[in-house]
């Protein structure tokens, strides 16, 4: 049975993702299971691979790289053109560098900048819910239209250095970045374990999706 691995690094929402991922799954008709997992080897092998997180970039990004072999084995994941999943910071991790808590290395798998949102006399966090800009159409976003709202939760956003690798925007005191993508990467800023039908016609669109 292929899988998706639903990367378990201790910086993410497990146990919703998991029920969302679940759900999207059986909606969409998709023949696959979905695994919790931290073994570096598990997601090397699986078919589609989610990288959740919630917190702060430093700290997820010590997180990720904790298990041995674990970045090695999401680059194995990246270089054999599987889809991948990021959700929030999970999102934020793609970028070159992040810039809450210090300067800090990320993936560098998509160009661009985690910095923070400017506040613009609104609250910071940026929190709730929030209509969506298509900026980019993608297989993902079939059945979403603009206007569609989704859940956020967060201070700092991904600033892209390529304009072609934005998906998704909100508005919050100016532009804010929503979703991203590039060949078999797709990152979402909001959390579609939460987002209700926006958030699960995502999932279920990515589980189907064959980059």
């Amino acid at each position: 049975m292929p899988t998706i691995a639903l990367v378990d690094y201790g910086a993410g929402n497990i146990p919703s993702v998991e029920r969302a991922l679940d759900v999207a799954r059986s909606e969409s008709g998709a023949a696959f299971d979905v695994l919790v997992t931290c073994d570096p080897d598990q997601v090397a092998n699986a078919d589609h691979v989610v990288i959740p997180g919630v917190g702060h970039f430093r700290d997820c990004k010590a997180g990720l790289a904790a298990p041995s072999g674990m970045i090695e084995a999401l680059e194995t994941v990246k270089a054999a053109g599987k889809p991948i999943l990021g959700i929030c910071v999970g999102m934020q991790l793609m970028a070159d560098i992040g810039l809450e808590d210090g300067k800090t290395d990320g993936l560098s798998w998509i160009s661009g900048t985690v910095d923070a949102i400017p506040e613009a006399g609104l609250p910071i966090p940026h929190m709730g819910w929030n209509e969506l800009s298509i900026e980019t159409d993608h297989p993902v976003l079939d059945d979403i239209r603009p206007g569609d709202h989704a859940y956020f939760v967060h201070s700092y956003h991904f600033q892209v250095k390529n304009e072609d690798d934005l998906l998704l925007t909100t508005e919050y005191g100016g532009r804010v970045t929503a979703a991203i993508a590039k060949d078999n990467l797709i990152g979402v800023q909001f959390h579609p374990e939460i987002s209700q039908k926006t958030g699960l016609t995502l999932l279920k669109n990515w589980i189907n999706w064959r980059p």
